[in-house]
């Protein structure tokens, strides 16, 4: 008979139990079919949904499934009485510890439920974040690198045509690599999204539902850059296309989808802006509008000068 072991809301392994206890606690409702579970034979662990089947999940409950602990022989009764309770962490070395097989990490696409896209105005806003934060960062960056290529000239005579090309060449290969480096990073990341994205409350993932790789999200940046170079053609296809893509989503086979789709709650989605989309989409207009003014001046004062 095989032994079972779930984590419970805390990641912490519970068990063992027999086939029949796992199943009577997903028919009480303590565990769910996104529960991660392990036997003796597994690589890894696995949701609970895979062993439908096996553990007859879709039959039926008989009277019980599970022995209460006060009813077993004291050599059968586990450590903790409560399996559903935060454990005490086991020594390193103890050979009664649970097994170490690496839980995997939640991020697996659960299909059946609606999947809401993200519209054009979410991603717009979710990108004006990304670029502030980025655009931060890789300034900085860019200083301290500027500085010490200048430094590095000055002490051998001072900067000439060469220098500021050098300079200019790396400022511009670093911001590369960091903007394709945050963008594929988070996007592969447990959060799917990038930090503009879980402020809007969107995530990339790939057609089927499943987390993206990093050399995905970094092949996805620099479609994305394709997308822009063509008049923003390619990325003015998301306000159109049937599920909401990019010609860069196209490219690699991704979707922008609510952060709760393809999750064990698709109800918990959101086809409305939200606040604070309305708030960024707002900012940017404003100062979308200030820029043109002064834009606008300026033209005005050039003109009358050349009179």
């Amino acid at each position: 008979m095989s032994e079972w072991y779930f984590a419970n809301s805390d990641r912490q392994r519970q068990g063992p139990h027999t086939s029949a206890e796992l199943a009577g606690f997903f028919h009480q409702g303590k565990l769910r079919l996104d529960t991660l579970v392990w036997r003796d034979g597994l690589a890894e662990w696995q949701p609970l949904r895979d062993f439908t089947r096996e553990l007859a999940l879709h039959q039926a409950p008989a009277e019980t499934f599970y022995t209460p602990v006060e009813a077993r022989s004291p050599e059968a009764r586990p450590a903790q009485a409560d399996p559903f309770a935060t454990p005490a962490p086991a020594m390193p070395d103890s050979p009664y510890a649970p097994p170490r097989a690496t839980l995997v990490s939640g991020n697996a696409a659960v299909h059946g439920g609606e999947v809401v896209h993200a519209g054009f105005w979410k991603r717009v806003a979710a990108n004006i974040i990304d670029s502030f934060v980025v655009g931060i960062v890789g300034g900085i960056i860019g200083a301290i690198i500027g500085a010490v290529i200048g430094a590095i000239f000055g002490l051998n005579g001072g900067l000439g045509g060469g220098g500021f090309l050098a300079i200019q060449l790396v400022t511009n290969l670093v911001s590369i690599a960091i903007t394709a480096g945050y963008y594929a990073w988070f996007h592969s990341s447990a959060n799917q999204a990038t930090l503009g994205k879980m402020a809007i409350g969107i995530k990339v993932v790939r057609t089927d539902g499943e987390a993206i790789s990093l050399a995905r999200g970094i092949g996805r940046y620099f479609a994305f850059l394709l997308s822009s170079l063509i008049l923003c053609i390619g990325l003015i296809m998301a306000a159109f296309t049937e599920r909401k893509q990019g010609l860069h989503d196209m490219i690699c086979d991704t979707l922008v989808v609510d952060k709760w789709a393809f999750t064990a709650h698709p109800e918990w989605q959101r086809r409305e802006l939200g606040t604070v989309t309305v708030v960024i989409l707002a900012i940017f207009g404003v100062l979308f509008l200030l820029f043109g003014l002064i834009m606008a001046f300026a033209l005005v004062g050039i003109a009358g000068s050349m009179r």
